[in-house]
């Protein structure tokens, strides 16, 4: 592929924040030619091509940390915690940027390329899907538990993909950038037609009380998928049971228990976020009056 040969090889690594301009350039292409090639129904597919477009770099990213822990005489935790962090800048930016292209084009786009382009993103609002039922728990059964059972499906899922296809997890990934997305450019452009305030200033409000919980959980899906990724690629690389095998397939476990504490955590301050923040409580009311 031809992208993947314009930058650096290592120009992510050293500026991550490069990795938000190339999850908004690859989610807009993958949109546009899902919405060409599939106008119907595009939604999962230009979540499919954003995703193909963005394996490459993750290909490069993963081979460049291959290289420098073979290089390493011994592993070290600190070392490993160093490698995996970079890359976790990159997951974070790559997500956000994401997450504002299909946020602002549901607010911008007119009602009908809404429904259309994100129809599958759409439906999660109302409670359907594999990734939805977090958004209409809140009158059912414990809300905490409830969103922990879903977090908890979605990030197993991010853990197996990557352990079985090495950066196969990324798809997911993308998945709730796309559905975090378009449910708070909903929101906000409903809640905004309601009410008569400005939608970027609604979707503000709307990002200052998300953001904390939205990154805690991304977290536990980012470190699934990196310990998913690195014990694959450690299987094929390093003696099955040797001492370099054993340390690093001992990290990669204790930085998937890091990611269940991060997604109880994120299950406890989104569940208490939408029992107590009026604020976003108002919200959200306003945007089913105003759908």
């Amino acid at each position: 592929m031809v992208l993947e040969h314009i930058f650096p090889e290592d120009w992510l690594e050293q500026k991550a924040g490069y990795a938000f301009l190339l999850g908004v350039g690859y989610s807009i292409v993958g949109i546009l030619i899902a919405s060409i090639l599939f106008p119907g129904d595009p939604a999962l597919v230009a979540v499919a091509f954003t995703s193909i477009l963005l394996l490459p770099e993750l290909y490069k990213i993963f081979d460049m940390e291959e290289r420098q822990e073979r290089m390493e005489k011994k592993v070290s935790f600190k070392a490993l915690f160093r490698d995996d962090w970079d890359i976790v800048k990159i997951y974070v930016f790559l997500f956000l940027g994401i997450l504002l292209v299909y946020s602002f084009g549901t607010m911008m786009l007119p009602a009908f390329e809404t429904n259309t382009l994100f129809r599958e993103q759409l439906e999660i609002r109302l409670g359907q899907g594999f990734a939805g039922n977090a958004f209409a728990s809140s009158a059912v059964g414990s809300l905490f538990w409830s969103l922990l059972s879903n977090n908890f499906m979605v990030m197993v899922a991010c853990f197996i993909m990557a352990l079985l296809t090495g950066d196969g997890a990324i798809f997911l990934i993308t998945w709730n950038a796309s559905v975090w997305g378009t449910v708070f450019g909903y929101t906000a452009k409903a809640a905004s037609s309601f009410s008569g305030e400005s939608v970027l200033l609604v979707f503000g409000k709307i990002m200052a009380v998300v953001t904390p919980h939205m990154l805690i959980e991304g977290m536990a899906y980012f470190l699934a998928a990196i310990a998913g990724a690195v014990i694959s690629k450690d299987v094929l690389l390093e003696e099955f049971a040797s001492d370099r095998f054993m340390e690093v397939f001992g990290f990669n476990l204790y930085l998937l228990l890091g990611a269940v504490l991060f997604l109880l955590l994120g299950a406890a301050v989104e569940a208490w976020v939408l029992e107590n923040v009026i604020v976003y409580q108002e919200i959200i009311r306003m945007s089913f009056l105003g759908a």
